[in-house]
């Protein structure tokens, strides 16, 4: 069965295995995760729980901002006798009978040595070249060379007479949700509900995470 919960990066550090091997780690602060809603087979067609994380500021009239629950929110919040969050998300394929609208997701739900997959959104690098958006080659440097950091040919001046769909040309980069598979669980600190996970994971410092079991590793 899956088991999943929602956390914010905190950074990065470095922690000493039991056989002295240096260790980079993420920290993930992930407290007060919240059962908003229990969806079941027979009503929903499928089992999963929805679960939220930080909370939003009260409702405010006129306000626009993402930073202010709407009513609708408020209203489905208080069905779990909690605040509305910023940070919702469904876990599929978990055993619904072991939650309860309104109960509160620790980071007990893992252990030390589990693999997991976390998915996040990727830093926004903005409006970038062929280069460094594809890792493409550049030209030559050299004085006469009239190649340099152009993107070079891109489609076909005859047959095709068109760019195909899906070339890789300059454009936005990064701000995509990016999931890395098979992360290792290296420690698990229930008094400051923090998770440390080994190696990097997607998004920048204070970015939302979704933590849940590896769906290869695991097998």
């Amino acid at each position: 069965m899956t088991k999943g919960i929602l956390g914010r990066k905190i950074g990065m550090t470095q922690v000493f295995g039991e056989n002295g091997d240096l260790i980079p780690v993420t920290v993930v602060e992930a407290s007060k995760n919240v059962v908003l809603q229990k969806k079941t087979e027979e009503v929903d067609g499928y089992n999963a729980i929805q679960v939220g994380y930080a909370d939003k500021e009260a409702y405010k009239k006129g306000s626009k901002s993402s930073k202010y629950a709407n009513k609708p929110a408020e209203g489905h919040a208080k069905k779990a006798d909690s605040a509305p969050k910023r940070f919702i998300r469904e876990f599929r394929n978990v055993n619904v009978d072991e939650y309860e609208v309104g109960q509160e997701v620790s980071v007990d739900t893992f252990e030390a040595g589990e693999i997991i997959d976390v998915t996040g959104v990727s830093k926004g690098k903005g409006f970038q070249g062929a280069i460094k958006r594809h890792n493409q080659a550049r030209g030559p440097m050299s004085h006469g060379s009239h190649f340099h950091r152009s993107p070079g040919s891109v489609g076909m001046a005859s047959d095709a007479s068109k760019v195909f769909k899906g070339q890789k040309m300059p454009g936005r980069m990064g701000g995509n949700t990016v999931t890395v598979q098979n992360l290792e669980v290296v420690q698990v600190d229930t008094e400051n509900n923090v998770i440390l996970v080994k190696g990097n994971v997607p998004g920048p410092k204070k970015g939302f995470l979704e933590i849940s079991s590896s769906i290869k590793g695991n097998k």
